[in-house]
């Protein structure tokens, strides 16, 4: 009998929550992101117990699974969660619907009530299966200590699926209390590698592209890295025709001596009207499609047969389009043409959004990773990043807001060695203002800049877009924060965060020089227009 928790130990002293710890370490799993309840205290005990995976906590569900989702973009591995239940679950469910529109490898833990005491309906029972589904490759419920070891093996292949994404185990509480199995097998790593392309497929776009026309090279997926735009910008020379990127894209790899590569447009019109009547070569993206439903205006805004498929999203796009290339006797990528030269802007200026991605791209160091989230920034970081050093961009992949301050928790867990810098909006960076107080608790080299406009400057854009009229009384009740205004200072500092107010150039300049140096976080709130 264990003294601790009343549990019947194995002959080897092993529980179930051992042999689960043991199989998912086995798998690659190396950092768990958490925030357990009563339901999951066997797991913390033989998380204590084991000492091999470090254990992040955060305050929120949402900043677990964020944080996890850029773990896995920068790092590749998979990450855990450890989560209370189904409500616990569900506060996380919004930045896993972004992980797996990114492709994110990840496996959730979640505790459930022993299998005796479900059939009681307790306050915090619920169908934890049906959550987890939509986010999910797959969700496996561990009913017995035989099934742990099978169970991880089944959620580590399912993150393999095709672009990738994340499983879902559920264990009761005694399933993990009881002694382990002394026969299970080991589980070993599940590597992820993209499916190869038919070289028919190759073939295929060969041939249509061989004929004249204007193209387009769209990347998206694993073509995003240094290898697939210098493969993508040989293609687009070769073709002579230009180099997109998809809008949202999970991690791409920018700047320094990289071709520049265009962004996909974000409304229909302008997408539309960047792509013109050229061929679209799908290189890892999706096909353009309206992030929302406008009346007047197609869902699909590239017809299916301007459309050359060379590679699917999960797909060996960077090995197709350098095969591409050979098959069109192309060459090396051109070289960049020199970028213009960043400066520091007029210093007694006020703030705008342009002046901030200036100076940002004056400081920003070598190979920084930038946790982008929100219309106010985005652009124009993606616009000018060809100018910067090189670097690597997270952007937000599904749209579920929140996604920002959490995927930089997780990328600098990831990458301890790299500078982060969040470029965030203030209004959506209150959905997980949490993820603040783990960057003080871990110590991150995390700079975030928000910025500070106390309003929704996209739904605002969408509403002059409808002709709707920003100062009437209902909608600007629903569209501004001004009254109050959050003071993003006072709200870092409570969360131990080091925080200053920036309203000038001169103030932003030397507020970033300061985070860039720190080794811990920064929150610059910068204030605009």
């Amino acid at each position: 009998m264990n003294a601790q928790n009343g549990t019947v130990e194995s002959a080897s002293g092993k529980l179930g929550a051992d042999l689960l710890l043991d199989s998912l370490y086995n798998g690659g799993a190396r950092i768990c992101f958490a925030n357990p309840g009563t339901t999951e205290l066997g797991l913390v005990s033989a998380l204590a117990r084991d000492g091999r995976l470090r254990c992040v906590l955060s305050l929120f569900e949402g900043v677990c699974t964020g944080a996890a989702d850029g773990y896995a973009r920068v790092s590749g591995e998979v990450p855990l969660t450890l989560l209370h239940l189904g409500p616990g679950f569900a506060n996380g469910i919004a930045n896993l619907h972004n992980a797996r529109r990114a492709g994110s490898r990840i496996v959730n833990l979640i505790g459930d009530h022993a299998t005796w005491h479900l059939a009681y309906d307790a306050p915090l029972t619920s169908d934890i299966n049906s959550l987890a589904k939509p986010v999910s490759r797959e969700v496996i419920y561990l009913d017995k200590p035989e099934a742990i070891a099978d169970g991880v093996r089944q959620a580590f292949a399912a993150t393999n699926e095709a672009e990738g994404g994340a499983a879902t185990l559920i264990f009761p509480t005694d399933v993990v209390d009881a002694p382990a199995p002394a026969n299970a097998k080991p589980v070993e790593l599940a590597a992820y590698s993209p499916a190869p392309v038919p070289d028919n497929v190759v073939q295929s776009a060969a041939a249509v592209l061989a004929e004249p026309g204007e193209t387009i090279v769209l990347l998206g997926g694993n073509a995003l890295n240094e290898d697939g735009i210098q493969a993508g910008a040989s293609l687009a020379a070769a073709l002579g025709g230009r180099l997109l990127m998809e809008p949202y894209p999970a991690i791409v790899t920018l700047g320094g001596d990289l071709p520049m590569v265009e962004r996909q447009a974000y409304f229909p019109d302008d997408v539309i009207a960047q792509m013109g009547d050229a061929r679209i070569v799908l290189a890892g993206a999706r096909m353009p499609i309206s992030y929302f439903g406008y009346e007047g205006w197609p869902s699909q805004l590239v017809p299916e047969d301007r459309l050359v498929r060379l590679a699917e999203p999960g797909e060996d796009a960077v090995t197709a389009l350098r095969a591409l290339v050979s098959r069109l006797g192309g060459g090396e990528a051109p070289a960049c043409a020199p970028a213009v030269q960043a400066s520091s802007p007029e210093p007694a200026a006020a703030l705008t959004a342009a002046s901030i991605v200036e100076e940002l791209l004056v400081q920003l160091p070598q190979d920084a990773v930038i946790s982008l989230e929100g219309s106010s920034m985005g652009g124009p970081w993606l616009k000018n990043a060809h100018r910067a050093p090189r670097h690597r961009v997270m952007t937000n992949t599904g749209g579920a807001i929140g996604q920002g301050l959490p995927c930089a928790v997780g990328a600098a867990l990831a990458q301890p060695d790299a500078r982060i810098v969040a470029l965030q909006s203030d209004g959506s960076a209150q959905y997980t203002l949490q993820a603040l107080w783990t960057m003080a608790r871990e110590g991150l080299k995390i700079t975030v800049i928000i910025a500070a406009n106390h309003r929704y400057a996209i739904l605002q854009t969408e509403l002059n877009r409808a002709e709707v009229p920003l100062d009437d009384a209902v909608v600007a009740n629903l569209t501004k924060l001004d009254h109050p205004k959050v003071d993003w200072v006072a709200l870092a500092q409570g969360y131990g965060v080091e925080a200053v107010r920036a309203t000038t150039n001169g103030e932003l300049a030397a507020a970033l020089g300061h985070g860039l140096t720190l080794d811990g976080p920064l929150l610059i709130q910068a204030e605009l227009p």
